[in-house]
């Protein structure tokens, strides 16, 4: 478990409101996905969290969605699927055939209802979920740079913001020193 002054020093941007609103729903997630197991864990999922979310700001895209449109490989299939299944949660759950998958493995239908992935049980939840089901606890245990960019490849389908989360995981891991 993360205490509220290392979830601070993890993510300095963020505001006090969302450390409070996020700590509790965060230690949830990361405990019932093995995440806590050791700081290596934490920090590299904490750092991809700070930035897929801009330090606990954005559980939902800013973009409309309107990109992913008809895209099968999202399992978009639906007129208004992309808009209605863009990027949701902590790390950005994008698309029909996520949502799906995800409702199945939280038990909520979150097809039905895709704004709640956007509150922060569920928002936590789904980050710490999708960390586990990519097996990202494994590459997190190596703690190698290079493991910590194939953890941002598969969570970002490529490297946009790669600085940005090099440079959260180094603060992620002083902060739990």
């Amino acid at each position: 478990m993360i205490t509220r002054e290392q979830l601070r020093r993890s993510m300095p941007h963020a505001i006090e409101a969302n450390i409070d609103k996020f700590l509790s729903p965060l230690n949830q997630a990361m405990f019932k996905y093995d995440i806590t197991a050791n700081n290596k864990r934490i920090a590299a999922f904490l750092a991809q969290v700070c930035h897929e979310s801009g330090s606990l700001r954005y559980v939902e895209e800013i973009a409309t969605g309107e990109a992913y449109e008809g895209r099968k490989d999202l399992g978009n299939i639906e007129p208004g699927d992309g808009i209605k299944f863009k990027g949701r949660g902590l790390i950005q759950i994008t698309g029909r055939t996520n949502y799906r998958i995800l409702s199945k493995a939280l038990g909520y239908d979150f097809i039905t209802n895709p704004e709640k992935l956007e509150l922060p049980g569920a928002a936590a939840m789904s980050a710490a979920w999708f960390w586990e089901s990519h097996h990202l606890n494994e590459l997190a245990d190596i703690g190698t740079v290079d493991s910590f960019r194939k953890i941002t490849r598969i969570i970002n389908g490529g490297y946009n913001g790669w600085p940005d989360r090099l440079k959260n995981w180094e603060i992620c891991k002083q902060a739990l020193a």
